[in-house]
């Protein structure tokens, strides 16, 4: 095995609403539809949407309930500026605030926001 992420699937009982948000709101495109398993433009590595009920038969663990934060995605930001821009454009798209532009003591300003199923994101950029 290479280690090196190749894929990163966010998996959903709900795609309707979670392909608007990802390509409505944060303007990925669409590459691939298959209704159930939708793969987005992304440089690097591979980004997709999938039903959870996809691997059902597959594997019983897909069918437990997940709880709490598993993951987050964040997205960088030219110059920190940037991120009180792009935050208040994702909310007013539609994302979820979660936490408003702050400046971090680790040197970086982020702001934090989420998806319809409630998984949350990050926009950063590095104070300089």
């Amino acid at each position: 095995m290479e280690v090196r992420i190749n894929l990163i699937t966010i998996w959903t009982d709900d795609i309707g609403p979670m392909k608007e948000f990802y390509t409505s709101t944060l303007g990925f495109n669409v590459l691939d539809d298959l209704g159930t398993y939708i793969e987005l433009e992304n440089r690097g590595v591979r980004f997709a949407l999938c039903m959870r009920e996809v691997m059902y038969d597959y594997c019983e663990e897909y069918r437990k309930q997940r709880a709490g934060q598993s993951f987050e995605l964040a997205f960088s930001c030219r110059a920190p500026d940037e991120v009180d821009i792009s935050y208040e454009d994702i909310i007013s798209k539609g994302g979820k605030p979660v936490q408003d532009p702050m400046t971090m003591p680790w040197g970086q300003r982020t702001a934090l926001f989420a998806d319809p199923d409630g998984n949350i994101h990050e926009v950063f950029a590095d104070l300089e």
